[in-house]
């Protein structure tokens, strides 16, 4: 692997008290081409701007898919990456669905690794931040036509980052959206490519200007079910019982939600992976038996929900407080993270 340090490091300039989401970057990217049918070394060059031709296909017809995880220091001086496994297999899961050629996991996991050890510096210390590194790749061809791609190119950038929401761990507010849909069954929905997320654009905008953090997604087919929020998945506690959308093709496969699965079952949670309409959610509360709801994903973890407004009703959860598992799960999960808890599941790997 070829590596072209940067003359001068911008860490200087960046104040890592106060830090965004996704705002500033470090010091090096990573890149990968596709051609011939192979892909090729990868290389790892100072972080600036790429050149592309106006032509080139995934401008115009979107093929390109993306991931998202994090690193971590541990209270040892390890670096963690968590479960770096599960973000490949999705990875190339979303890569299937664009045609686009998958990514060996050990010339995954070497490319993050000589990235991370190189940009070290740039991973947070204080608890609740990390570095965030997003691989992405798109179809490199220039053409204007529907048609798969014959090359590709792979890169990898990383940025220090803080809380995504800016409540933190303080409960968000969501509403249901009753004229738009985010996916259908045999679509994007299960795909972490842009059109998934740029569906969810207008209407989360709208949302924001009434005050929410952001939409509850229900099903495009009868608009009932719920399935996720944008930017994670959804969960819900009635009675005792952990409730869980189903991942039937319009939700996204999320490591989070996997790894709160894994967790509830181990704390003997009676854990259902099933369909649970906002009907259902919204007669749970009022009959006192909807206990908790918190979002689960890379970005905010878990993300506790305090209201939910649907078709002009609203709910007020756990008196917008997090509730216990949602409170259990995110210590767990952080304190697995930085390494202030036992890595029971060997989800953690040490750079």
């Amino acid at each position: 692997m070829e590596i072209i340090k940067t003359k001068q490091s911008r860490r200087d300039q960046v104040d890592f008290e106060h830090l965004g989401f996704g705002e500033v970057f470090s010091d090096h990217m990573l890149s990968m081409e596709y051609r011939d049918g192979q892909w090729c070394e990868p290389q790892i060059t100072p972080y600036g701007t790429i050149e592309i031709a106006p032509a080139i296909c995934s401008l115009h017809y979107g093929q390109i898919i993306f991931e998202g995880l994090k690193v971590f220091y541990s209270r040892s001086g390890a670096l963690h990456l968590f479960r770096p496994q599960k973000y490949h297999e999705r990875m190339n899961l979303s890569c299937q669905r664009l045609c686009i050629p998958e990514i060996d996991f050990t010339v995954f996991i070497e490319g993050l690794k000589e990235l991370i050890r190189l940009d070290k510096e740039w991973i947070p210390r204080k608890k609740g931040y990390s570095l965030y590194v997003r691989p992405f790749i798109f179809a490199s061809d220039s053409f204007l036509g529907v048609k798969v791609s014959e090359t590709y190119r792979y890169m990898v950038i990383t940025s220090p980052v803080g809380a995504y929401y800016k409540e933190g761990i303080n409960p968000v507010r969501l509403i249901t959206s009753t004229e738009f849909i985010r996916a259908a069954k045999g679509g994007l929905g299960a795909a972490k490519t842009p059109a998934n997320y740029a569906a969810t654009l207008l209407p989360a905008e709208e949302a924001k200007k009434k005050g929410f953090t952001q939409v509850l997604w229900l099903d495009g087919i009868e608009r009932k079910y719920v399935e996720e929020v944008g930017t994670m998945n959804m969960a819900f506690v009635i009675d005792n019982e952990l409730i869980t959308p189903p991942l039937e093709g319009t939700i996204l496969p999320g490591v989070t939600r996997d790894s709160v699965i894994h967790l509830a079952t181990e704390w003997k949670v009676k854990v259902s992976e099933r369909r649970i309409s906002i009907d259902e959610v919204f007669a749970a509360s009022k009959e006192g038996r909807l206990k908790e709801a918190f979002g689960t994903g890379t970005a905010a973890v878990i993300s506790p929900v305090g209201e939910i407004h649907h078709e002009g009703k609203k709910i007020i959860i756990n008196d917008n407080k997090i509730g216990p598992l949602a409170q259990k799960l995110y210590d767990e999960i952080t304190g697995i993270h930085y390494g202030e808890r036992l890595d029971r599941f060997g989800w953690i790997y040490t750079v």
